[in-house]
């Protein structure tokens, strides 16, 4: 059997971690006070992977209401007001992540996060749900340095905290953002199908699809 790789990143949204519940809540929230009508958390859904301003922005472009840098400045700021108070009253592990992460840690894998979630938000959602416990300090949020996915930084940055070239690493994420990401800093990549994207998984050009994580580790074997 082949060996896992070194060192294993995630994507946080719609990888680890089903936020949907708390982003969808504070969006329409911040948009209700603008007077901007409700999303469908299904259309949220699709909205979500490139950071939260672009997820405000998609919103308003979705209602109408696209070129408003007013209006788009106000409700990224009330969304992020209303998440950052509740960010995981809602929102829960996928199933089989922490049987996953407890095998990799066993096996001696490195983990780290490498999220476009703002990254006290990020620290706040892992530690809630129990998951802080895994990655340490090789934790990025979006702005978390000058650059965020699919910049090759951004992961790159993760992998140096972790001790591990691209080479000897894997990313796993959920949309074609983290694919990009994956792309630009020479490391592996395995898309999950129950995620964010608008774009079906095995159209994102992964190296691997899974369904669920009880597929992890032989993806990773695979790479």
């Amino acid at each position: 059997m082949s060996a896992l790789p070194r060192a294993v990143v995630f994507d946080l949204d719609g990888t680890l971690v089903e936020t949907l519940p708390d982003i969808a809540d504070a969006l329409n929230r911040a948009l209700a006070e603008s007077g901007v009508a409700a999303l469908p958390a299904a259309e949220t859904r699709l909205m979500i992977g490139a950071g939260a301003k672009v997820l405000v922005e998609r919103a308003l472009t979705a209602s109408g209401r696209a070129g408003d840098d007013g209006l788009l400045d106000r409700c990224y700021d009330r969304f992020l007001e209303h998440y950052s108070a509740v960010p995981a009253s809602g929102s829960a592990p996928f199933p089989g992540v922490c049987a996953a992460l407890d095998g990799l840690a066993a096996a001696g894998c490195g983990m780290g996060v490498c999220t476009n979630k703002p990254h006290a938000l990020t620290g706040t959602i892992l530690e809630a749900l129990d998951l802080a416990r895994y990655f340490g300090d090789a934790v990025l949020g979006g702005d978390a340095l000058a650059v965020h996915k699919p910049d090759a930084g951004h992961l790159l940055a993760v992998l140096e905290r972790l001790g591990a070239a691209p080479a000897e690493s894997a990313m796993v994420g959920d949309s074609a953002t983290d694919v990009a990401a994956a792309r630009n800093a020479g490391v592996p990549v395995v898309v999950v199908t129950f995620g964010y994207t608008d774009i079906p998984a095995a159209e994102l050009g992964a190296d691997a699809v899974i369904d669920s994580f009880a597929a992890l580790d032989a993806a990773l074997r695979g790479l």
